[in-house]
This record gives C-alpha cells, structure tokens and sequence, in this order.
C-alpha cells in the first residue's frame, strides 16, 4: 500500500502530486526545484546554488520518510543547460558519498518556475 510523505521543511507541492510516496520500502520523491521552503521564493544564484537548495529540499523528505541521502538508490538530475553540469556535480558530491546512487542527468528544454536544475530520487527506507 502506497502512503504519501510530506514535510513542511520541503516546498508544498505545486501540483496534484506528493512530495513523495512510499511502498514497502522504497521511497520515491517528487522532483525538487530550488525553493526555499521558510518563504516560497526561488533561491537566487547560480546553478551551484540552485543545485544545493534542490537537495536540501531532497534530504528534507527523505529524513521526514525515516531515511537519509545515504539510502539513495538512484537520482535524476534535469538541467536546462548541460554546461552546468561539471558546477551541478561539484555540489552534488557534498550531498553524496560512496557508494554514490546510480544517476540520469538530463537536458530539458525548460523547467518549473524558469529554474535550472530539478532533482529526483528513489531511496530505501
């Protein structure tokens, strides 16, 4: 059976959909954009800036879940530009340390709210 996880230490979601859904025990969280979740408002910045806020966003579900960034199993990175991502990396390896999760990073034409980079995972509980 399915149950949603929600935590005001992450943004509200946006949308019909949860900030992340558990079965058995595996989490699955929604993809995280750099909003700053005490006031709403996008963080400024780059994209190094913009790539810790998302997974401080990420870490924020994962520990209202009962889990941690190091049970992440898998990450999908979105960036509207590709040339961000050796900066996206740099931040990326603060959050996760080996074994790292097995990761996508993909170019998309635009994201939410005009961001560069959005972040998803898949955890075990």
């Amino acid at each position: 059976m399915k149950r949603a996880i929600s935590t005001d230490k992450a943004p509200e979601a946006i949308g019909p959909y949860s900030q992340a859904i558990q079965i058995g025990n595996l989490l699955f969280t929604a993809g995280q954009i750099p909003v700053c979740p005490e006031t709403g408002e996008l963080v400024k910045g780059d994209i190094k800036a913009q790539t810790r806020q998302a997974l401080k966003n990420v870490a924020a579900i994962l520990e209202a879940a009962g889990t941690s960034m190091q049970n992440v199993l898998k990450t999908t990175v979105f960036l509207t530009d590709m040339a961000d991502f050796a900066a996206m990396n740099e931040v990326y390896a603060e959050f996760f340390s080996e074994p790292y999760p097995a990761r996508s990073a993909i170019q998309v034409a635009a994201l939410p709210k005009g961001v560069a980079v959005e972040i998803e995972t898949i955890a075990a509980l």
